[in-house]
């Protein structure tokens, strides 16, 4: 990468992350003065508190009461993420197959260099994650804007009023609800993502999350979004998402159900998504889960009569996950995954993987693992040695290292 790029996205970066701190100092100061207009003489006259050394945005002591955005403070970290991945097939193109971000082969890639600015809803937050790397890459590949929306991964308003009984809304961009594993690569417990993370289910979705515990142990929530990895709609209709979550002491068992028209240029055929994950949580040592995706797409013909093919995939993936010492973990996956359409792969198949993860936390936020992985197809699926389609499996080996930088949780 040349040094103007880097220079250009760079300033980006920046430019999304100073502005944004701008907006919620400027509407701090606004509410301050408003709150400091109505208060009695003497109050107004008090001296402000010196301001902490932490970026905190603190209330004025003449307000009478904290303004929305004093309650909670503005917290900026970020996540450094890369990694060097060798694939024995030595694929000629650079590209390890069936991946999600650590898609680069034999060769030292970066997978995210992000900024993350958080307010927690009191009762109005932001958050914005904004970076580069190939996880933006992979989400973004043909971001229409052209522009700065390309290193957005998040950026979404949230209201959260302390009287609505723990009702959240967000609005913006924000991940899908669906998967077992997220995108960040240090809250997953292997590094390379799952087949059903890389096949079955969107990255993220554009329009309104909403969420509200229906019980002490039950949350549920609403979605209506611009469709599957867009900001800008792909046709006039929506996509609704049904979502529910119940946590006790030993599992979590969530639910997703996504519906609705993705076909491009037309509200014909609808795209509907089944995603269940049970977390099992039986000692602190000790965790596992079991994620299984159901997915299909009604393909609208050319007259737009809405009657069309139908292409469908569903996979199921496990992995158990120990926790040997304070420092050292080790993970196993392993997953199925049916594609009869080539609706996700572009070729009709059964694929499988298994995937063996070990991490070392050298300190408090810098982690380290290496990984070996092996996926099978029942076709000749892989390239090898710059013959594509030339066999029916795939073993990487990869090293990485995760660094955290922020407040101490």
């Amino acid at each position: 990468m040349d040094i103007s790029l880097i220079t250009k996205i760079t300033r980006q970066i920046l430019t999304a992350f100073f502005g944004t701190l701008l907006v919620f100092q400027a509407a701090h100061y606004a509410t301050a003065q408003v709150s400091s207009s109505v208060a009695p003489a003497t109050t107004a006259a008090a001296a402000a508190p010196a301001a902490p050394a932490s970026l905190v945005i603190s209330a004025p002591a003449a307000a009478p009461e904290p303004t929305p955005l004093a309650k909670s403070p503005i917290t900026v970290s970020s996540i450094l993420d890369g990694y060097y991945n060798f694939d024995a097939n030595h694929p000629d193109n650079g590209d390890t197959q069936l991946r999600n971000f650590d898609i680069r082969a034999n060769t030292v890639s970066l997978t995210e260099a992000r900024i993350t600015l958080a307010h927690d809803p009191a009762p109005f937050g932001i958050r914005a994650d904004v970076g580069f790397g190939s996880m933006f890459d992979v989400m973004h590949p043909a971001n229409p804007s052209g522009g700065g929306l390309k290193y957005v991964e998040q950026m979404f308003v949230s209201a959260k009023p302390a009287k609505w009984k723990g009702f959240e809304a967000d609005f913006g961009q924000f991940v899908t609800s669906a998967g077992a594993e997220v995108c960040e690569s240090g809250d997953n417990w292997n590094y390379s993502r799952s087949l059903l993370f890389a096949l079955a289910i969107p990255y993220y979705h554009f329009g309104l999350r909403t969420s509200m515990p229906v019980s002490s142990t039950i949350t549920a929530g609403v979605q209506v979004v611009q469709g599957w990895n867009n900001i800008f709609d792909n046709n006039s209709g929506k996509t609704i998402g049904l979502t529910a979550v119940q946590a006790k002491k030993y599992y979590t068992l969530s639910g997703n159900y996504y519906v609705g028209p993705e076909n491009n240029n037309t509200d014909h055929g609808y795209r509907n998504l089944i995603d269940t994950t049970l977390l099992l949580t039986p000692t602190a040592k000790f965790n596992a889960y079991i994620n299984y995706d159901y997915g299909q797409n009604r393909n609208a013909n050319a007259t737009n009569t809405g009657v069309g093919s139908l292409a469908h995939w569903q996979g199921i993936a496990g992995a158990a996950h120990v926790q040997a010492t304070s420092k050292v973990t080790a993970t196993v996956r392993g997953e199925y995954f049916t594609d009869p359409n080539g609706f996700t792969t572009g070729l009709p198949q059964k694929l499988n993987e298994v995937t063996i993860t070990g991490d070392y936390l050298i300190h408090p936020g810098i982690l380290a693992r290496a990984e070996y992985r092996h996926d099978h197809s029942d076709q000749l699926y892989f390239q090898k040695n710059g013959i594509p389609s030339a066999v029916d499996g795939q073993s990487t080996f990869e090293v990485s290292l995760i660094a955290f930088f922020g407040p101490k949780t």
